[in-house]
């Protein structure tokens, strides 16, 4: 049932969490309001307490250097799942390997909340102020954040990180020789999702798709009761073969423009450069595909609102896309390939 796969989701929401407060600083000004000190207020992955402790070990205060004062930790204490967002069991993804030429296929991911805690030690008040003001604003009450999905899965995905509370611990206790330390504590919870094992399908892809249709002539019973030789004959025998091709432009590459403008009944126009156009293959204008039945210098034929597309007014100017091989190369999940469902 099991088998080893690592994602590395956790770890990259851990990390790209504590980048977000990577730059955050705390000025100092004097009594004309000019600045005289600038901090970054340093960063590392841990415990609240484990600083607190280490402050509290320094007692000797007449070392030149002790813990320094602003600094920020979080860490990481948290995780439970969140039905509120799950979805089929069986339902399935693929997306695009890391080469780019292969194709991965799991099921969709399992969601669940991680929670992180953020805290902020200053020894003034005044600069634990200057930090929430500048975590506060980005967070109503989330921010998204791009995770990149690892073990073999060439994805990104968008996880919500939401603040929950902010508490505030006043430590300042003892004689005066003791360093008095605000701490200010974010709750945050990352809405992320929990992939598992991908397989590879590349090779399972359907490239033609073939259907013989195949109709016998009218049975006849010949005086002994047995089926005559006239029903052994065919009276239709169709053949329907296609090759799945993309229906809209994947490449964003711009073959011409459109030299005029084009209604709905307009079913001939001239494009800027119609040897960048082939007759016999598909076209994309805004959202309308078109196939090109003939080219006469810069004047094409076309026959209008092609794979369930809607005919649109273009005006002139507008981009015309060419569906290629290179389109094909990069269709996405969802996408009909050309199958419209119907023979007729």
């Amino acid at each position: 049932m099991f088998e080893y796969f690592y994602n590395e989701i956790f770890r990259s929401v851990i990390i790209g969490f504590g980048s977000l407060f990577n730059e955050i600083e705390v000025r100092h000004k004097d009594n004309n309001d000019d600045t005289f000190s600038i901090i970054q207020v340093p960063l590392a992955y841990g415990p609240t307490q484990k600083f607190l402790a280490r402050m509290e070990q320094e007692a000797n205060l007449n070392k030149p250097i002790q813990m320094t004062l602003p600094r920020m930790s979080f860490e990481f204490n948290g995780l439970e799942y969140d039905p509120k967002r799950k979805s089929t069991k069986t339902q399935t993804f693929l997306v695009e390997g890391p080469d780019g030429t292969s194709i991965k296929k799991g099921f969709l991911p399992v969601p669940y909340n991680m929670k992180i805690e953020l805290s902020v030690m200053t020894k003034l008040n005044e600069d634990a102020l200057q930090v929430t003001e500048q975590i506060l604003p980005y967070f109503q009450p989330s921010y998204s954040l791009p995770i990149k999905v690892g073990g073999g899965i060439n994805t990104t995905v968008n996880v919500p990180i939401e603040i929950n509370n902010i508490q505030m611990l006043d430590e300042y206790e003892g004689n005066f020789d003791s360093r008095r330390t605000l701490v200010y504590t974010f709750t945050f919870t990352a809405k992320t999702y929990v992939y598992g094992p991908v397989s590879d399908v590349t090779e399972n892809i359907v490239k033609r798709a073939k259907v013989g249709y195949v109709a016998a002539g009218a049975a006849a019973i010949n005086a002994e009761g047995d089926l005559a030789s006239s029903a052994k004959t065919y009276t239709r025998d169709v053949t329907y073969s296609v090759s799945p091709r993309a229906v809209k432009d994947y490449d964003g590459v711009v073959a011409t423009l459109t030299s005029e403008n084009v209604d709905l009944t307009t079913t001939v126009f001239e494009v800027d450069d119609g040897s960048k156009l082939t007759q016999g293959e598909y076209i994309y204008i805004g959202t309308e595909s078109m196939y090109v039945e003939s080219i006469s210098s810069n004047k094409i034929v076309v026959r209008r609102a092609q794979d369930n597309t809607q005919l649109e007014n273009h005006v002139l100017g507008s981009k015309v896309y060419t569906l290629t091989a290179a389109d094909d190369a990069k269709i996405e999940f969802g996408d009909d390939f050309g199958f419209s469902g119907n023979y007729g």
